[in-house]
């Protein structure tokens, strides 16, 4: 009886972990020899998708009132007026921008990523993904923090639950490990769930702490005569609103997270890659929806928080520290609905790393195995779901699971990233001639600089986390780099005609090619080249070749095309001219795919280079070049095992 025998455990795992590459950002996604096609993904309606970057967006509400209590004192809704209009007329046209010059949710870092190019650019782009990983990992740690605060802080659950709060954070963040490793395109639904619960809640909180300041009409009264007596005048207060925004940028994240979440927004059925129209004017109404919704409860929640909550509260220690509209909710709406209300935002603050992971997920699977510089199952959602847990394990254990001390290291990614949206925009609206866009998003660009470099001095410990962010990225993409330095990297070859009628010509006998550095391109360089691999080789005259010279291209590309043209020069030498960013690579794959196409076996024919072999190594590294004859030898190995059917390389 014949059986069949189940395949071992681990081969199951490793086929779960990898099922499927990343489904963070379909379209436009990067499909290279070692990638698997990407499955068609329909996408969701623009509101399901705000849910979804508003968890982040809007759950900010359970501290920025407090926030800004600590950071403006009674100017604290002044304050607030100030970043709402910053976000109206700065940051959402900045966004709205982005989502046109890059609807597949890669953002403003590639639209930078297109200005510069060889390893300046790569470099530029790794240190702006570190500023996101910055801005992602710690909005998943703060938020998982704020939520175990809101839990341990509840009258109900203060003494069973004190001491706890490392515990109860670790578990949030494990938890949405879960759910992504689950699958999360379906939690989507889950999103939109949470938002319209919180957001239904807070309207109630807003009436009624709304309700309150009108029935107590002193409130008012006392509270614009102590602004006088404190600041003087409007000027004055504008000016401080003006010194404490820094303080009070956190809630801008949502608009990065908006872009990033991009590709999962439906748009037109007659919507295509190249220019998916629907899905960039969704995406635009998605932000504008979330900016004014958001606005409106920031204004509202500011100004009861700050005329119905005595100022001690706020401080550290108080009963409004970190949530002040939870607070209101207990105080005014009694016990049963402050704890609903504190179970909401604490599921929302939780789920709030959904869209930081998503964005996480949608951008780091997009760079990095695109330069060489993450394995291979980095393009995988699982594998990568388990690393950045495992990184917000790690943060969170460094900062001891605080909301306060992650706060400087939150801000300075969020800023750093909007200021770089504006930057590139600016330059977008400069290449395209609108003079009056350039001059407005270069303002918008000042006001962001200025805000990061004003955060960097005030709380310097933000940027030394990007750094080692930064400098965590950078060693491990260049070490990953190394060790796939000798992988088969071209995604495709194309031949023109005359090239094509060179290998059809050459299946008829030995095919022999002589690998050459073009120089002078003359008739003696030529014959002399001839002659020196006869020598070397001991080939009789009879024999004839075909020459293979490679003009490297952006040897800073780790994945690309290899293009290949024919030329007959000086009347009888034939000469394939191949483009690529590595010689080895491209030479290894023109002979792999003549020995596919054909079914014969070439051979190539090449002379030691004089050097050092180690800096030949580095040429080879950094610049495509350096010892061609030995590590054409071994891509060739790594990427055809059977040594019998592996093309033939000389060396004399």
């Amino acid at each position: 009886m014949a059986t069949t025998e189940r395949p071992p455990s681990t081969s199951r795992l490793r086929a779960w972990m990898l099922e499927g590459l990343s489904d963070m950002g379909k379209g436009g996604g990067h499909t290279g020899a070692h990638s698997q096609p990407e499955p068609p993904h329909k996408g969701q309606r623009w509101w399901r998708v705000m849910c979804l970057t508003g968890v982040d967006y809007f759950s900010t509400l359970g501290y920025q009132p407090g926030i800004a209590a600590l950071a403006a004192g009674l100017l604290s809704p002044v304050a607030t007026i100030v970043l709402v209009i910053v976000t109206l007329a700065g940051a959402l046209p900045v966004y709205r921008r982005v989502a046109e010059e890059s609807p597949h949710g890669e953002g403003s870092i590639a639209m930078l990523e297109r200005l510069l190019s060889f390893w300046q650019g790569k470099l530029f782009v790794l240190t702006l993904l570190g500023f996101a990983a910055t801005d992602f990992l710690i909005t998943m740690t703060l938020s998982a923090a704020d939520a175990a605060t809101h839990l341990v802080e509840n009258p109900h659950l203060t003494h069973a639950l004190q001491g706890k709060q490392m515990l109860i954070t670790l578990f949030l963040v494990a938890l949405l490990g879960a759910v992504f490793l689950k699958g999360f395109l379906e939690a989507i639904g889950v999103a939109v769930a949470l938002v319209g619960v919180y957001l239904g809640l807070n309207v109630v909180v807003v009436i009624v702490g709304l309700w309150h300041v009108v029935t107590a009409g002193h409130l008012v009264t006392d509270w614009a005569g102590a602004l006088t007596t404190e600041h003087g005048n409007v000027f004055a207060m504008v000016g401080v609103a003006l010194l404490v925004f820094p303080k009070l940028a956190l809630g801008l994240s949502g608009f990065e997270t908006g872009v990033a979440v991009m590709p999962h927004v439906q748009g037109d059925p007659g919507d295509t890659e190249q220019r998916p129209a629907g899905r960039i004017r969704d995406t635009r109404k998605l932000l504008t929806t979330a900016a004014l919704i958001m606005s409106c409860f920031l204004i509202a929640t500011s100004f009861i928080t700050t005329l119905l909550i005595p100022e001690r509260e706020f401080e550290a220690g108080g009963g409004a520290n970190g949530r002040a509209l939870a607070y209101l909710a207990h105080e005014y709406l009694g016990g049963i609905f402050g704890t609903v209300y504190d179970v909401s935002t604490i599921a929302i603050l939780w789920f709030a790393g959904a869209s930081a992971m998503a964005g996480l997920l949608n951008l780091m699977p997009r760079y990095l195995p695109r330069y060489g510089m993450a394995p291979h199952w980095a393009r995988a959602v699982r594998p990568m779901v388990i690393v950045f847990t495992l990184i917000a394990f790690l943060v969170t254990w460094i900062f001891d699971a605080d909301v306060n001390k992650q706060g400087g290291a939150y801000a300075t990614g969020v800023l750093v990233l909007i200021s770089s949206a504006a930057i590139a925009v600016t330059i977008a609206a400069r290449k395209a001639g609108q003079r009056g866009w350039t001059i407005g998003f270069a303002v918008i660009a000042a006001v962001f600089l200025y805000t990061t470099v004003v955060n960097v001095i005030e709380r310097p410990d933000g940027v030394k986390i990007g750094a080692c962010f930064i400098a965590g990225i950078i060693l491990i993409s260049l070490l990953s780099r190394l060790a796939r330095a000798f992988e088969l990297r071209v995604t495709s070859v194309t031949l023109d005609p005359l090239a094509e009628r060179f290998i059809r010509d050459m299946a008829s006998r030995k095919m022999r090619f002589i690998a050459n550095e073009p120089d002078r391109r003359d008739k003696a360089e030529y014959r002399e080249k001839i002659e020196q691999i006869r020598a070397d080789n001991d080939i009789p005259e009879q024999e004839d070749f075909v020459f293979a010279e490679v003009t490297v291209t952006d040897p800073s590309e780790f994945e690309t095309g290899l293009t290949v043209r024919g030329e007959v020069l000086h009347g009888r030498y034939r000469v394939l001219t191949l483009e690529h960013s590595s010689i080895p690579n491209a030479l290894a794959a023109l002979l792999l795919h003549v020995r596919d196409v054909t079914g014969c076996t070439p051979h190539i024919y090449f002379e030691w280079t004089e050097g050092n072999p180690f800096t030949n190594f580095l040429r080879f590294f950094l610049f495509g070049q350096g010892e061609v004859a030995p590590v054409t030898r071994e891509v060739l190995r790594e990427a055809e095992p059977d040594r019998t059917r592996r093309p033939r390389v000389h060396t004399g």
